[in-house]
């Protein structure tokens, strides 16, 4: 099995983990791709896994609704427990009925003794109240907030008016007993987006986090901290976990770790040019807490163990002059650029150096899948001078940007530790243990692995190239 997930009949998308009893409960929502085959809809799919290596395929855990019912598509929600009956809250959408005068969206419920077999509650549905957008009212997150004995769930809702890509918020409504729900006033109102999609809350020591993805101005998902649950909710200077490329994340943990999984979007024919598509392959990142509070993303141990196989490799200077010291590669020449063949690279494998330059380098990193005569490659580039990471391709028609981008501060003679995971069109890249950035690699499927430097000099630390 490929290490990023990926059902093999469709695609996945809006991953809603639940931690139990020392498992990941990972439900996503399955998109078949297919209308003319499978219908209309998305059912709720369960996946099991301790590694994020290995699943045990649960099967389809709620089905969608007939043709013309509130859940024909079954929507992002969340899983919670009470005294030992698991419940799911999740959102039933039906584009169909806003055609008929009737809400598109709602609320609604199913319960399992053992998270294996759901019945759905055909009684209850919770819809916009007034002052909300009837079709905008989704994706509700659950939890237990013991400090004022109730249950809170927080929804993805819109405000009737207002400047239309500004009216988001996140609703709010509470319950003694998860069955009966005020809404009360909105938990976040801050007036930045269109919606706040898949809301998530946890804690880490002092700090609370504030989840949320958007597509007013980027795909993206975000994270505000603040000390209380009633805020404020503090931006940090890097508010994101990844790039364009990881949409719709939500977290979970046990009380020592938590991982954040989201989804690396196929795109359109699988070309480099093709449209973003809704669905692709789970994307896992491990969540670390900085010393100020802010939160910064490395590879999961489990995966990282998972390679351990070096690959043969017989590194060959291309361009500029080249320092060699057993496995460590230095580009000595200043005022051009200088690049370096490492080796071939297998269809998955993880890639990792630590890499160090010298003051006024304009870029340095490596190339991907690069042909010989380097006409093709993807790039993974460091950018000192405005401090940001870089994914990007050549060729690349006319006058398109580059690919994606992450901010990274990095500074002279200072390590930068890089990881690169490769697998098939997926490119999960890691930086320091801080930053990640996903991509698409589709339309070069093999090719070397390059080091490069543009005008400047830099030194590449135990380069290694790892298969399972």
């Amino acid at each position: 099995m490929a290490i990023f997930y990926r059902p093999e009949d469709g695609a996945a998308a809006d991953f809603i983990p639940f931690y139990w009893d020392g498992a990941y409960h990972l439900f996503y929502l399955k998109d078949y791709r297919n209308p003319e085959a499978h219908g209309e809809g998305t059912p709720w799919w369960h996946l099991v896994t301790r590694d994020f290596v290995t699943f045990e395929d649960w099967g389809e855990a709620l089905p969608r609704g007939e043709t013309g019912t509130q859940d024909q598509w079954v929507f992002t929600g969340s899983v919670i427990e009470q005294n030992g009956l698991f419940h799911i809250y999740y959102t039933g959408h039906n584009g169909h009925l806003k055609e008929q005068g009737q809400p598109a969206q709602a609320i609604m419920r199913a319960s399992s003794p053992d998270l294996r077999t759901w019945t759905k509650d055909e009684d209850f549905r919770f819809f916009a109240p007034a002052g909300y957008e009837s079709d905008d009212w989704r994706d509700p997150f659950l939890f237990r907030n013991e400090a004022v004995g109730e249950y809170w769930m927080l929804l993805a809702a819109r405000k009737p008016a207002g400047p239309s890509r500004h009216r988001g918020v996140t609703a709010l409504a509470s319950s003694p007993d998860l069955r009966e729900w005020e809404v009360r006033a909105p938990f976040w109102e801050p007036d930045l987006y269109i919606t706040h999609e898949c809301p998530d809350l946890f804690r880490i020591g002092d700090w609370w986090y504030l989840v949320y993805s958007t597509f007013s101005d980027r795909f993206v998902t975000h994270y505000r901290m603040s000390r209380s649950l009633a805020g404020p909710w503090l931006a940090p200077a890097n508010d994101t976990f990844d790039g364009r490329a990881y949409y719709a994340a939500k977290t979970a943990g046990d009380e020592s770790r938590r991982f954040v999984f989201g989804w690396l979007p196929s795109r359109e024919g699988e070309k480099d040019d093709g449209g973003w598509q809704w669905g692709g392959e789970l994307v896992v990142h491990e969540i670390m807490q900085q010393a100020d509070g802010t939160l910064a993303v490395r590879m999961p141990r489990p995966i990282l163990s998972q390679f351990n196989t070096l690959t043969v490799s017989a590194p060959v200077p291309l361009l500029g002059t080249w320092k060699r010291v057993g496995n460590i590669f230095t580009a000595a020449a200043v005022g051009r650029f200088s690049a370096l063949a490492y080796g071939a690279m297998p269809e998955e494998c993880l890639i990792e150096m630590t890499l160090r330059y010298q003051p006024g380098t304009l870029g340095c990193g490596v190339m991907l899948r690069a042909a010989d005569d380097m006409e093709s490659y993807y790039q993974v580039r460091l950018e000192p001078g405005n401090g940001r990471l870089v994914i990007d391709r050549w060729p690349r028609p006319g006058d398109q940007a580059f690919m994606l981008e992450r901010p990274l501060a990095t500074q002279p003679g200072q390590p930068v530790n890089l990881r690169l995971l490769v697998s098939g069109s997926n490119l999960v890249v890691y930086a320091d243990d801080r930053v990640a950035l996903s991509c698409r690699m589709y339309d070069h499927r093999q090719g070397n692995l390059d080091l490069f430097v543009t005008e400047g000099e830099a030194t590449f630390l135990g380069v290694t190239m790892k298969t399972r």
